[in-house]
């Protein structure tokens, strides 16, 4: 009889293995966080174990998976081209170099290539919040052409976070406008709030508007911008430590509304 292979995987922040046969079908997979070994085939129970023998470090539970919930199989039913979840941080911004890169060589660094790398940095601190309970969603697409970089739900509430990179330059905030280093401020403060505004109408739920300041020397700000907080990059794991806000199906269901691009159409 074959042996089945272990193959590593990252899920909604979650490490994953998953036991695979040689023609590729999945008979388990064993959840890190949760210590539990989740049995697709009962009767493969003795093989599953013992091809994950060498990554278990300690008591697991196994057993059959958990009954999907109705947003996991709403989020089944999704067709490909709606579902949002698989969109990276800065899709917009990829696609736009991929098409476009600009010279090879340039006096000045390319700026898309700054705000790129800001995303991907926020975008890699609400990805690990996943095992935490917190569900993000990046670059979502708003009527209009405007994205929404990313999109925080979690026991906390939600969150939409607009990430503008100040690599090691001084920032300014004066409502509503931001200055960055030399540029001319700019609105970004009504940006912020609209596309939380945006957020909130569509899924019918708080939603809290966030400006993340990625890589400033120093920031200062000339009076509290109404409702909208100001964060730098090191300041977003700590979202995780808010709770009692919205329960986990709660969570689960407005993920799953959040990553259907219909629900975002309408606005």
């Amino acid at each position: 009889m074959d042996r089945p292979c272990v193959v590593p995987a990252r899920r909604h922040g979650r490490d994953r293995l998953h036991v695979r046969l040689p023609d590729g079908r999945n008979i388990a997979w064993y959840d890190r966080e949760a210590a539990r070994v989740h049995l697709l085939d009962a009767e493969r129970e003795e093989e599953v174990l013992a091809a994950l023998g060498p990554y278990l470090t300690g008591p697991v539970a196994v057993g059959p998976p958990p009954v999907p919930t109705p947003a996991d199989l709403a989020r089944l039913s999704l067709h490909p081209d709606d579902d949002l979840a698989p969109n990276r941080p800065g899709e917009a911004l990829l696609v736009d170099l991929d098409r476009a890169p600009g010279p090879a060589r340039r006096l000045r660094p390319d700026p898309r290539r700054a705000e790129l790398d800001a995303q991907r940095t926020v975008g890699d601190a609400l990805d690990v919040m996943g095992g935490a309970g917190w569900r993000a969603l990046h670059s979502l697409p708003l009527p209009g052409g405007h994205l929404l970089h990313h999109l925080l739900i979690g026991p906390g509430g939600l969150y939409a976070l607009h990430v503008r990179s100040a690599h090691r330059q001084r920032v300014t905030v004066a409502e509503p406008q931001a200055r960055i280093g030399r540029l001319s401020p700019e609105p970004v403060l009504h940006r912020v709030r609209a596309d939380a505004d945006r957020a909130a109408h569509a899924l019918t739920a708080e939603v809290r508007p966030l400006l993340v300041l990625a890589g400033a020397r120093r920031v200062t700000v000339a009076a509290a911008p109404r409702g909208v907080r100001i964060l730098a990059v090191a300041d977003v794991p700590g979202l995780a430590r808010g709770g009692g806000v919205t329960k986990p199906a709660d969570v689960e269901a407005l993920y799953a509304a959040a990553r259907d691009r219909r629900t975002w159409a309408g606005l």
